[in-house]
């Protein structure tokens, strides 16, 4: 098996969501990391989806979302074409004997301090998932209170974009004139 990262463009509807879920669920595929957000069109939505499957089940699971009246384009993201992150929230037990070596890993990965307390400091960090993984290793010895994590978004690289030829402004048909009876 092998990790596959999709991006899915999808009309921004009520119970898309979980029609795209149950599909993958229903061919006994777990979704991995699943992230859903608006994109640069109000109507539409873009889910990355990360599966791990073989890449025959997952190009038939792909065709049966293509039949999916509310899904309007599927591209699989290579990494190396692809620029991935993830948010990390993560509360780590600072006390005055060890805060500063918490802080000098915050600084050392670029990561943000959003909360101080008397006896622990909340961090944000974003970045791929190996970046995350390695301030973990470093951080968990402080010991980690709580963590919390997104799901991975992903963009393609260069000036090309997934709406592209997708999307095109719908021309609103004019009314003809009445015809005239006489």
């Amino acid at each position: 098996m092998s990790k596959h990262t999709l991006s899915v463009l999808v009309e921004n509807k009520p119970g898309v969501l979980a029609r795209i879920a149950g599909l993958f669920s229903r061919r006994g595929f777990n979704i991995e990391s699943l992230a859903v957000g608006p994109t640069e069109h109000g109507d539409v939505s873009r889910m990355t989806i990360v599966v791990n499957v073989e890449e025959s089940p997952l190009e038939q699971v792909t065709k049966q979302l293509n039949k999916l009246v509310e899904v309007i384009k599927i591209v699989e993201l290579d990494g190396s074409a692809s620029v991935t992150r993830e948010l990390l929230l993560v509360k780590v037990k600072a006390d005055t004997e060890n805060r500063g070596r918490v802080l000098e890993a915050v600084a050392l990965f670029k990561a943000k301090v959003v909360d101080v307390a008397p006896d622990a400091i909340t961090i944000q960090i974003t970045g791929n998932a190996d970046k995350l993984g390695d301030f973990l290793r470093i951080v968990e010895p402080f010991g980690i209170r709580e963590l919390v994590q997104s799901g991975m978004v992903a963009i393609g690289r260069g000036p090309r974009s997934i709406t592209e030829r997708t999307l095109r402004p719908v021309p609103v048909p004019v009314p003809a004139p009445p015809r005239r009876t006489g």
